[in-house]
């Protein structure tokens, strides 16, 4: 074999161990089970070992060299990177301090939520929730000039706090082509929004995406929500990023599969509808009709039943085919 000839093989054979790549990125809290870092450095190589395009990740430090060799490694590696944060309290210095490290990390943008909780379990009142969002809205109010001064955009999350209309109203009140939205395809039925009026609606917002599928199937409360490798559940993919794709072309699709047992979204109980002012029964009946006109392919997922290697293997293998689906159904190439 001539010197040519086995550099060809050697490099076909190592052609063959790299995953084919996906322009689609990771998000840490896909690696709940595992518990994987989701610090910069450490994240960017482990996603592009699975072959993503990119990361949501946290900056461990905001000193130059550190932001220097983040910045340096996703170009190399080719990635996109936006970092994950929180919105200011009464402080907006330490708030300030991220969104300029973000930039010098070369974040595309920030993205957070206004409420880490769900808000049918964490509000048992109007008047709570009013709160929250007199609360919510002065952090933005804090935020939105530092974002305009830096230049730097934040995706707030649809995080199953606010409603499609109450979120649209939030958005468009600060008129800030720096805040705008996470569009989590799937949090939102929680809250018996219809998931495709959900991305209609929120994309011309888009700043981010979290992509996922999702499975549902009624109990006796409400129904079971459970998050599944994409292509694996009822929402239609390719519509929803053809959606935002055709608002915000450049936005970034980051995975968050969270493998977990079903969440119970209780919406035939009253404390559910505590916190909903405007939701009423039409919003219960359409969700419940669709429920059970997409009853799931398979059974939800119950990791009671695994061991701890048999919910490691599961969570991997629900990012691998996720990854796999983005690439070669959704057309998500670099």
């Amino acid at each position: 074999m001539t010197r040519r000839t086995f550099l060809a093989v050697a490099a076909a054979g190592a052609r063959a161990q790299t995953p084919p790549r996906s322009s689609m990125g990771l998000n840490p809290y896909s690696f709940g089970l595992s518990r994987r870092s989701g610090e910069a450095l450490e994240f960017l190589e482990f996603a592009h070992s699975l072959g993503a395009g990119g990361v949501q990740a946290v900056l461990k430090s905001f000193e130059p060299d550190y932001l220097k060799q983040v910045r340096e490694r996703a170009g190399r590696l080719g990635m996109y990177l936006e970092v994950i944060g929180s919105l200011p309290k009464d402080d907006a210095a330490p708030f300030e301090a991220l969104v300029r490290a973000a930039r010098e990390a070369g974040a595309l943008c920030l993205r957070a939520v206004c409420l880490s909780g769900r808000r049918y379990e964490t509000f048992s009142s109007l008047e709570e929730w009013k709160r929250f969002v007199a609360e919510s809205r002065a952090r933005l109010a804090r935020a939105v000039p530092v974002l305009e001064k830096h230049r730097l955009g934040l995706g707030l999350e649809n995080h199953k706090d606010w409603t499609l209309e109450e979120m649209v109203r939030l958005l468009g009140s600060y008129s800030s082509e720096y805040l705008g939205a996470c569009i989590d395809f799937g949090n939102n039925i929680a809250l018996l929004d219809d998931p495709m009026e959900v991305v209609e609606g929120l994309a011309p917002f888009a700043l981010s995406a979290h992509i996922k599928d999702m499975a549902a199937e009624e109990y006796a409360e409400g129904f079971l929500l459970a998050e599944v490798a994409l292509g694996r559940g009822l929402l239609d993919l390719p519509a929803i990023v053809g959606t935002i794709r055709k608002a915000r072309p450049r936005v970034k699709f980051s995975l968050e599969m969270i493998t977990r047992n079903p969440l119970k979204v209780p919406c035939l109980t009253e404390k559910y509808w505590a916190s909903f002012p405007d939701r009423n029964g039409r919003y219960l009946a359409r969700t419940l009709a669709w429920v059970r006109a997409n009853r799931p392919r398979q059974p939800l997922p119950n990791l009671d039943l695994l061991d701890q290697a048999g919910r490691l293997e599961l969570e991997m293998e629900n990012v691998r085919q996720s990854l796999a689906y983005a690439r070669d159904k959704l057309e998500l190439r670099l």
